[in-house]
């Protein structure tokens, strides 16, 4: 494989971003979070980051403390059984990390929306009086963005389970050197003879982790340089990847 590719995680937006993701993507209640499956899930991720090679930020790491310390306190019975006045001022561990998520929802929601309005605002503009020959113009182009780093995170996540799967079946593992611009290249042509897009896991003919890694890596490259495009019609739905419509 080349050489180790570093990815900074804050390019991704931050750890609270990854629990909203999965709150979105497990429809938990942000008022009642269950400690014990998000922080399990949360640190399913943080493990995938790790397999693929990613730069894991100090501040996933912080999060990833302190949800399993808020899930030990979650765990522990209540010493205060004597006098029921102290034992319902008890405050919730949850709490603190209820009414970051919730500033940072609405934090998140507004910057959206400001984004959308300069959008808008650039789609406006004006221009001499020609003659309109281009076809489909009724065609909405794909807006890029439409599934987060989390959702691909996800998808190579089972793609890795089953790597190891084939890893363990085989009695010799090859190290092959494998070009992160040749499969951006690749891609690139593959996403370009389908008008309906490709399926994601199509991306990863071979299933072993140094090919997994490195296509996970040309993907994210692609998608940053507005290259390609993942839509996700759905929670759980299978992953499709477009090519960028020229503007």
């Amino acid at each position: 494989m080349t050489n180790r590719y570093q990815v900074k995680l804050e390019g991704f937006e931050g750890p609270l971003d990854l629990l909203l993701h999965l709150i979105n993507r497990y429809e938990i209640d942000i008022y009642d979070i269950p400690v014990s499956t998000i922080t399990d899930q949360y640190m399913n991720y943080i493990q995938t980051m790790k397999e693929l090679e990613l730069n894991v930020a100090s501040e996933y790491l912080v999060m990833a403390a302190s949800l399993l310390a808020i899930k030990s306190q979650m765990l522990l019975p209540n010493i205060n059984t004597v006098d029921e006045a102290v034992e319902e001022e008890e405050e919730d561990p949850r709490d603190e990390l209820m009414q970051k998520l919730i500033e940072y929802k609405k934090f998140k929601r507004a910057s959206e929306e400001l984004k959308n309005k300069e959008l808008e605002e650039n789609r406006i503009y004006t221009r001499p009086q020609m003659t309109v020959e281009d076809k489909g113009e009724d065609t909405e182009p794909l807006t890029p963005g439409e599934v987060s780093v989390f959702d691909i995170v996800a998808a190579v996540q089972r793609l890795l389970k089953s790597s190891k799967k084939v890893q363990r079946n085989e009695t010799k593992i090859k190290r092959d050197e494998i070009s992160i611009q040749l499969r951006m290249d690749d891609i690139v042509r593959r996403v370009s003879t389908s008008n309906q897009g490709i399926s994601f896991n199509k991306l990863f003919e071979e299933r072993t982790k140094p090919h997994i890694v490195v296509t996970f890596i040309a993907i994210l490259e692609l998608m940053k340089s507005n290259n390609i495009v993942c839509v996700q019609p759905n929670h759980f739905d299978e992953l499709i990847v477009f090519k960028t419509e020229e503007p």
